[in-house]
C-alpha cells in the first residue's frame, strides 16, 4: 500500500501496483555493457555451480559430509543468483523497468532467505572441518548423515525465519507516491528510503538480526579455524599440512569474501546512506561470489579435480561405446 499527498497536506492510501527498479545510471551503451557483464557472470555462475552439484552427486568418492555441504552451498549460490540476475538483466534492456509489488516482495523474500542460509551454511562447513581435523575419531559419529541433514535443515530454517521477519516488517510499511527503487533488485535499504512512516524499528531490526547472524557465524568460523590451525601446526607430515591448509584456505577465502561484503551492506550504520556504493557491493555478493565459490573449491581441491577427470573419462567411454 502506498500513500498519496494532497495539496492540503493530508495523506490518503492509494494502491501501489508496482515499483520501478532504477538500476545503474547511464545511457543505452552503458546498459548494454551492464547486460553483457551480468549475463557473463550469471552464465559462469550457473555452469560452475551446476557442475559442482552434478559431480558431487555422481561421484561416490565425494559422498562425504564436506561435499554434502559443498553441494548445498552450490545449490544456494545457484538459486540466489537466479533470484537477482534475470530480472536485473531485463531492466537493463527495458524502458519500463517495472516490477510488481508481489514480484518485489517475492524476490525480497527468497533473496533474504538464501543469503542468510549461505551465511549459516559457511559456519556449518567450518564446524565440519573442525570436527574432521581436530576430532577425527569422533567425526564419523558426530557428522553422521542424519546430523548433516539436520544441520543443513537448520540453516534453511534460520534463513526462512530471518526472511519472514524482514519481509513482513518491510512490506507492511506505507510507501510514498514515489515508487522508484534506487537499486537493481528489491532490497531493504532502498525500500526503507521510500517509506513514509518512521523506519527506526526496521533499521534496528535489520542491524540487530544481521549483526547477530554475522557475529555468531563469524565466531564459529574463527574459533573452528583457530583450533584447526593449531592442530595443523602440530602435524609432522609436510604433505598432510599442505593438503589441510589447501582445503581450509579455500574455505576461508569464500567465507571472507561473503561476510565482508554482507557486513558492509547490512551490519553497519552507513549501510542506508550510500546507494551507489551499495549497488557495487551487491554485485559482488549476488553474482561475483556465487561465481567464484565453485572455482575456489574446485581449482584448489584435488578430490574435485580428480572427480571431474573421472567424469570426463566416463563420458568419453560411453560416447565410444555408442559409436
Amino acid at each position: 500500500m502506498a500513500t498519496q499527498v494532497h495539496r492540503n497536506g493530508s495523506l490518503s492510501a492509494v494502491s501501489l501496483q508496482g515499483f520501478v527498479l532504477v538500476g545503474f545510471e547511464g545511457g543505452a551503451k552503458t546498459q548494454a555493457l551492464l547486460f553483457a557483464v551480468f549475463l557473463t557472470l550469471y552464465v559462469v555462475t550457473v555452469l560452475g555451480n551446476l557442475t559442482m552439484i552434478v559431480v558431487i552427486t555422481l561421484d561416490a568418492r565425494l559422498h562425504s559430509p564436506m561435499y554434502f555441504f559443498l553441494k548445498n552451498l552450490s545449490f544456494v549460490d545457484f538459486c540466489y543468483s537466479s533470484v537477482i540476475a534475470p530480472k536485473a538483466m531485463t531492466i537493463f534492456l527495458s524502458s519500463s523497468k517495472v516490477i510488481s509489488f508481489a514480484g518485489c516482495a517475492t524476490q525480497f523474500f527468497f533473496f533474504s532467505l538464501l543469503v542468510t542460509t549461505e551465511g549459516f551454511l559457511l559456519a556449518v562447513m567450518a564446524y565440519d572441518r573442525f570436527m574432521a581435523i581436530c576430532s577425527p575419531l569422533r567425526y564419523p559419529v558426530t557428522m553422521c548423515p542424519m546430523a548433516c541433514a539436520r544441520l543443513v535443515l537448520g540453516t534453511y530454517c534460520g534463513g526462512c525465519l530471518n526472511s519472514i521477519v524482514q519481509t513482513s516488517l518491510t512490506f507492511q510499511l506505507p510507501f510514498c507516491s514515489s515508487n522508484r527503487i534506487d537499486h537493481f533488485y528489491c532490497d531493504v535499504p532502498p525500500l526503507l528510503q521510500l517509506a513514509c512512516a518512521d523506519t527506526t524499528l526496521n533499521e534496528l531490526v535489520m542491524f540487530g538480526i544481521c549483526g547477530l547472524i554475522i557475529v555468531s557465524t563469524t565466531l564459529v568460523v574463527l574459533i573452528s579455524y583457530g583450533y584447526i590451525t593449531m592442530t595443523i601446526l602440530r602435524m609432522r607430515s609436510g604433505s598432510g599440512r599442505h593438503k589441510v591448509f589447501s582445503t581450509c584456505g579455500s574455505h576461508m577465502t569464500a567465507v571472507s569474501l561473503f561476510y565482508g561484503t554482507v557486513f558492509v551492506m547490512y551490519a553497519q550504520p552507513g549501510a542506508l546512506t550510500s546507494m551507489e556504493q551499495g549497488k557495487v557491493v551487491s554485485v559482488f555478493y549476488t553474482l561475483v561470489i556465487p561465481m567464484l565459490n565453485p572455482l575456489i573449491y574446485s581449482l584448489r581441491n584435488k578430490d574435485v579435480k580428480d572427480a571431474l577427470r573421472r567424469l570426463g573419462q566416463r563420458h568419453s567411454l560411453v560416447k565410444e561405446d555408442v559409436q
